[in-house]
């Protein structure tokens, strides 16, 4: 038998050396230009750790299942060190709620043979040693009990408390130059930021949607309309603006990922940044009305977005999703997942390729009334399984990595499959451009492309994406962008020909961010509203006055 303050103490030093190495190398490195300054920085913050978590599990674990709940703290802490360990994602708030909100074949992909041996291994050592040890209780009644609890945890946090003291120079200095610091302590990293992101959600599911506007109304254009207006907005998945083709005049290293879009009429907007890094983050914030200039991450989860402006303006609405939802974006609003009933051949095992989201692009056509705008949410270049992101013919650059564990392949078979899953979206854009092309006499119509955020391949040890914005590299942020008009599209809005691409052609030549999306569907669309800014209207160039005083009479 064991007295429960002994086995916290065990349960958190085995954590500590199992779980927590990447903190005590980082606080190594933070403790000064001495190693020995460097050794006892180390030592003090693994003692704070030890004192930290075995408080914590005195706090919240119940001794008659204090085993059992420790072989899941164990397995929890190798998956999340493994997790930052090979990608070097930090497991803040933001990350945890991405996870938590990732659907099951995409965090079955990062499930690989490395992460479950490590876990059968920590985690059955831990099994074999605990599987005759019984704990002692702190007290024969549950009263004492709970006083002889709380009195560890206090004398716990308390040493914690003078340790951090007696290092406060070092440590001031660590927390000041690495803001992600915090969040290596494992497994303190997942329930803080699972805790914190939880409650989040609980919060903004308990306010009701905030309406941004009674104000919106349809422009002059709407009634001198004789043709359907279709606007697809692609939403892509993890695409950065390093291996985008059409950016090879500002990226040179880039390769031809995009030659179907090369040979088509569509203008690339090559310095476009994202709101975030992870989906969880860029795809409402790109869809808002406050964006990154004004981002408030509660605020944009309770409010409308742009979608639900212009649907009730008299825009039909319609989100399709091939990856894992709208993230609220579409609350309320026509939406539908792609499976096997749309697209059989297309899908197999619960995983669509993105071109079943334009299978019926041409009945869709067809069949289109009035105003309309198409989101389609691309599951992209979503990693870690690239090579599944497109079909075998798609495989132009080899060898590619057929591994769900990036650390088995190489870096260059790494970005040969990247690269490959680029191509594959370059084919399902330039397929859309042709079809609405194809239909041009009888529909108006645009494309607007855009990348919620892009990927690290590599680059400073780092893999996948999801860093916090303020320190994350420049690869998770850069996007590629392109938009296409047809013919008829500066007429359906009430605009001089060409106008629509001459501006955006100008705008191209700028940097630019997602914030530009949602001011400038609105003008697209010619919704007259308060909300819309005309510093992030692409379209604002481009008055709507001549026809509309022709359809007046005047």
């Amino acid at each position: 038998m064991i007295h429960s303050v002994w086995a916290a103490l065990s349960l958190s030093l085995y954590v500590l050396m199992c779980a927590n190495l990447g903190l005590i190398k980082s606080a190594f490195a933070a403790g000064g230009s001495a190693h020995s300054q460097q050794l006892l920085f180390a030592l003090a913050m693994s003692a704070v750790v030890v004192c930290w978590q075995a408080s914590v599990w005195l706090l919240i674990a119940p001794t008659r299942w204090a085993r059992w709940l420790a072989l899941v703290w164990i397995t929890v802490s190798v998956i999340a060190a493994y997790l930052q360990q090979k990608t070097g994602v930090v497991l803040d708030p933001s990350m945890l709620r991405n996870a938590l909100r990732t659907d099951w074949h995409e965090t079955s992909e990062l499930l690989s043979v490395d992460m479950l041996l490590r876990c059968a291994i920590f985690t059955g050592l831990a099994w074999f040693a605990t599987r005759h040890v019984r704990i002692k209780p702190l007290g024969k009644r549950w009263s004492s009990a709970i006083f002889a609890r709380l009195g560890w945890v206090s004398m716990g946090l308390g040493l914690a408390a003078m340790l951090m003291l007696s290092v406060m120079q070092p440590l001031a200095s660590w927390m000041r130059n690495d803001k992600t610091a915090r969040y290596l302590i494992t497994p303190s990293n997942v329930l803080w930021s699972g805790t914190i992101a939880l409650f989040q959600d609980a919060q903004v599911a308990a306010k009701p949607r905030q309406m941004m506007t009674t104000d919106a109304k349809a422009g002059a254009s709407w009634a001198q309309r004789k043709k359907p207006l279709v606007v697809i907005v692609v939403v892509g998945e993890t695409a950065r603006a390093a291996n985008w083709g059409l950016n090879q005049a500002v990226y040179p290293q880039a390769r031809d990922t995009t030659p179907e879009l090369k040979k088509l009429d569509v203008i690339n907007f090559p310095r476009v940044e994202a709101c975030g890094t992870n989906t969880e983050v860029s795809l409402p914030c790109m869809f808002s009305f406050l964006g990154r200039k004004s981002y408030d991450e509660a605020l944009i989860r309770t409010q409308d977005s742009v979608l639900h402006v212009l649907a009730r303006t008299g825009v039909k609405v319609n989100w399709r999703d091939n990856q894992s939802g709208c993230k609220g974006v579409c609350k309320d609003l026509p939406q539908e997942t792609v499976d096997e009933k749309l697209a059989p051949s297309l899908c197999a095992g619960g995983r669509c390729l993105d071109e079943a989201l334009i299978v019926d692009l041409e009945k869709r056509l067809l069949s289109a009334q009035g105003t309309q705008i198409w989101v389609l949410h691309q599951i992209g270049n979503h990693g870690p399984a690239y090579h599944r992101r497109y079909p075998p013919e798609f495989a132009y650059f080899q060898p590619a990595c057929q591994s769900d564990d990036l650390h088995r392949c190489t870096l260059a078979e790494i970005n040969n499959a990247y690269d490959n899953a680029l191509r594959y979206t370059d084919h399902i854009l330039a397929e859309t451009v042709r079809k609405l092309q194809a239909k041009s006499d009888s529909v108006d119509s645009a494309l607007i492309y855009v990348s919620d955020h892009g990927e690290s391949l590599g680059e400073k040890g780092l893999f996948l994406h999801g860093m916090p914005r303020a320190i994350s590299p420049r690869e998770q942020l850069e996007v590629p962008m392109i938009a296409w008009f047809s013919a008829g599209m500066d007429a359906a809005r009430g605009g001089q020909p060409g106008c629509l691409r001459r501006e955006f052609t100008r705008a191209a030549q700028k940097s630019l961010s997602h914030d530009y999306l949602t001011h400038t569907l609105l003008g697209i669309f010619d919704v007259q509203t308060n909300l819309r800014e005309a510093a992030f209207d692409l379209t604002h160039a481009c008055p709507v006055s001549a026809p509309a005083a022709k359809a007046t009479g005047s």
